[in-house]
């Protein structure tokens, strides 16, 4: 059975990229909302919460696909935040370097992970980040996405 993500990235710059990979079919990640849903959402900050809270129900991993404002991105730390309170496991993978047909490979961004400690019990944890190869990012990303969230599930 396919793992249930919970896809966490920067919509504006990166969504073409994070499509490329929810078309992988490799695990089962929500779809993102229409732009009109959104619109609908994001008029109160309480909304966005509460959509982000009821779509991490259900998910044993938060994958962050990191653009190159990823980082900057409040409602992306407010997913990683959430997501390690509630116990799930977090990994990060760079998505540069595939290539968007509206506007070509990005550049690799901040980790958002270096903004946040992430502890269990006293024992710091580093989360799982992965650079797809510089070659053929599609092909690393498809080859390996499911070891790199069981690697970060193990953890």
């Amino acid at each position: 059975m396919k793992r249930q993500v919970f896809y966490s990235f920067h919509f504006d710059n990166d969504v073409m990229r994070v499509q490329q990979i929810r078309n992988m079919g490799l695990i089962e990640g929500e779809e993102p909302v229409s732009p009109n849903t959104w619109e609908q959402i994001k008029r109160t900050e309480k909304g966005v919460k509460d959509w982000i809270d009821e779509n991490l129900k259900g998910k044993s991993c938060l994958v962050v696909l990191i653009g190159s404002e990823t980082s900057t991105r409040p409602w992306v730390i407010y997913e990683i935040q959430k997501a390690w309170e509630q116990g799930k496991a977090v990994v990060g993978i760079f998505i540069h370097r595939l290539n968007c047909p509206n506007n070509g490979y990005g550049t690799k961004g901040d980790n958002p992970f270096d903004q946040l400690i992430f502890k269990r019990g006293d024992e710091v944890i580093e989360p799982l980040v992965y650079e797809p190869n510089s070659i053929d990012a599609y092909n690393d990303i498809k080859k390996n996405l499911s070891t790199w969230v069981e690697n970060a599930i193990n953890q």
